[in-house]
């Protein structure tokens, strides 16, 4: 990529990232280009879809979110680890709000720019807890597609200004239904 194209690229990055936290996945492709100081063409040009630009964004959370699943795969307490990881997925899925909606609908879609990272987390989630389900630590009647609709779930909940407050409350209660070894907080 030439460096102005590459420039370019970063500018709307660095601005989609500020703007979609604050407006949510549906903020406007045109304010974005504006604010970025390019043509409504040289975001297409670079992110042909909005869901392009969207998993371009969430990448970089997903791609350390994979990476710290893979460390916490030899953690001493799957459960714990589980959680954790489960605490920072729901963390990024919330960062960008409104993004749940497609998330969830890009594991069927595999034509969605979103597929590979969305099916990437829920292997990541899936991996962590079927070791803690091994261990004894998480309840078996769950698999990774569960863990990934509750990840949805509770990032929804902090989009809720009504709910937002309970958010952690109600992360606590759905991680001890999840765990065989943990009581209610």
């Amino acid at each position: 990529m030439r460096a102005d194209a590459r420039k370019n690229c970063d500018q709307l990055l660095a601005v989609a990232r500020t703007v979609v936290t604050e407006q949510g996945a549906d903020a406007s492709l045109r304010d974005i280009a504006r604010k970025a100081g390019v043509g409504l063409g040289t975001l297409y040009r670079h992110f042909p879809t909005r869901e392009a630009l969207l998993e371009a964004l969430l990448r970089v959370g997903f791609d350390e979110l994979a990476a710290q699943a893979g460390e916490l795969e030899t953690s001493d307490s799957p459960g714990d680890a589980l959680v954790s990881w489960l605490r920072d997925c729901v963390a990024c899925a919330h960062e960008y709000r409104g993004v749940v909606a497609l998330m969830v609908a890009a594991l069927e879609d595999t034509e969605s720019a979103l597929h590979a990272s969305c099916v990437a987390m829920r292997a990541a989630g899936t991996r962590l807890l079927t070791r803690a389900q091994t261990a004894g630590a998480a309840r078996t009647d769950i698999d990774g597609t569960d863990l990934f609709a509750l990840v949805g779930a509770l990032a929804w909940l902090n989009d809720q200004p009504s709910l937002a407050p309970r958010a952690d409350h109600l992360f606590d209660v759905v991680a001890s239904a999840i765990l065989t070894e943990r009581t209610g907080q």
